[in-house]
């Protein structure tokens, strides 16, 4: 037998062709030929003690009023567009039967302007009271302005000269005319009773106070020595005299002991103060009031007065200007409506008949105008006094609800057409909450 089989050659390593891959050299066995992934990360440190125990930080909310508003005005949306009709009509009985409150509206009222126009118990007024109450006097015997604690009734006369002084002899002639008018006035009432000014003057020992001082002694006297007149404190007859409330635009020269010797002056104040008391009293006083700003505007052309110039002032003028003003704000309301609804219908209008929204626009007018006749006849039906200034409040209002109307509109526009009515105008009233709330409270505080 032959020699026995030695080891065979060793068998070559399979050819890298038609493998997937050939072993690395150098490759310690049992390792994968996978590539090593990278270095790990290394791990966060671990957190400290004091920040393991520090508190979570509480978190703010800012809408702790709007979240509410939001979810009250959903519901009231959801509400509107399940049942239109009764959100339709309600608001249409509610303005009939609010609105016959409106027959309480005063026609020809008196306005008490301190009463209308001054806080409410006020520390004024109480000290004003314990003024009455304890410092008393009888004005239909001797009058003194200085003592009155309310303010009187009054026709006021301005002189200005038309020279450099006044205190000229034919200057104070042409002054004593304008007093011999205003005291000649006479009104004449409707039952044919006249009211002169004699009767309501307010008097001192039985004679009417005069307007001026100086010129009422100047009139009986008239060869009164006008440049040994001393001012602020004049010495007439033994009896002092205030002048600084009834001359004007004075030239003062030397010192005379308190007061200086008076140069010139170029205004002079005629104040004719009338009765006050209760009822018949004030009406003959305010008759005489108006007449006198009937009559005083033609003086200076009547008398024809050439060397003074006259303007007058009455403790009625205030309210007549308030009335006056408030009065010709009212013929405008129908103008300034049919211009809003004009505004309105041209700036809600599409060409699309879908989109167009130009009676939603009449309508939003409609229902501020609603709501304004409303307000006011509940007003009226509750007892709360009518101010005439008031009458210019529906410019207000109607500004306020048109602007809420186009908020209302531009959230509509932005709701999905694929939702219910209820769902859409849930969905308007939820977005509109804040600013519509906002608009009230701001019309509420005005």
């Amino acid at each position: 037998p032959g020699p026995p089989a030695g080891p065979g050659p060793e068998p070559e390593p399979p050819s890298a062709e038609g493998q997937d891959w050939e072993p690395e050299r150098g490759r310690k066995p049992g390792l994968s030929a996978e590539p090593s992934p990278g270095p790990e990360a290394p791990p966060p440190p671990p957190a400290s003690r004091s920040e393991n125990l520090r508190a979570p930080r509480p978190r703010c909310h800012t809408n702790c009023l709007e979240a509410p508003l939001s979810r009250a005005f959903q519901r009231l949306g959801r509400k509107v567009g399940a049942h239109p009709w009764i959100f339709l009509l309600l608001p249409l009985a509610l303005t009939a039967v609010l609105g016959t409150g409106l027959m309480y509206l005063p026609r020809d009222g008196e306005e008490d302007l301190e009463e209308q126009y001054t806080p409410i118990g006020s520390p004024a007024k109480a000290e004003r009271r314990f003024v009455q109450t304890h410092f008393t006097a009888n004005d239909s015997l001797i009058f003194s302005i200085s003592r009155k604690s309310t303010e009187v009734p009054y026709a006021s006369v301005l002189v200005v000269s038309n020279t450099e002084t006044l205190l000229e002899p034919d200057i104070l002639e042409e002054i004593s005319k304008v007093d011999d008018a205003v005291q000649a006035l006479t009104v004449t009432q409707d039952n044919g009773t006249q009211i002169p000014y004699s009767e309501v003057c307010t008097k001192n020992q039985g004679s009417c106070v005069p307007p001026n001082p100086l010129l009422f002694a100047w009139k009986r006297n008239k060869g009164l020595n006008l440049r040994t007149i001393t001012f602020p404190i004049y010495s007439l007859a033994g009896q002092i005299v205030s002048l600084a409330n009834i001359l004007g635009g004075t030239v003062l020269g030397e010192s005379m002991g308190p007061s200086q010797l008076l140069l010139q002056a170029k205004a002079m104040r005629l104040q004719y103060y009338l009765e006050t008391g209760e009822g018949e009293e004030n009406e003959r006083s305010k008759a005489w009031m108006i007449h006198f700003l009937m009559k005083v505007g033609s003086l200076e052309e009547s008398l024809a007065l050439k060397k003074i110039q006259v303007v007058y002032f009455s403790s009625l003028s205030r309210q007549l200007e308030f009335e006056a003003t408030s009065m010709t704000v009212v013929p405008l309301f129908h103008l300034a409506y049919l211009l809003i609804i004009l505004f309105a219908i041209v700036s809600c209008y599409r060409c699309d008949c879908v989109r167009n929204k130009m009676w939603v626009a009449v309508f939003g007018v409609i229902s501020t105008a609603l709501a304004v006749v409303s307000g006011f006849g509940l007003m009226l039906y509750v007892g709360v006094p009518f101010v005439l200034i008031v009458a210019n409040s529906p410019f207000l209002i109607l500004g306020v609800g048109v602007d809420d109307m186009f908020i209302m509109i531009s959230a509509w526009q932005k709701t999905s057409l694929t939702d219910s009515i209820s769902e859409r105008m849930s969905d308007v009233y939820s977005k509109v909450a804040v600013i519509t709330f906002q608009l009230f409270v701001l019309l509420f505080h005005h």
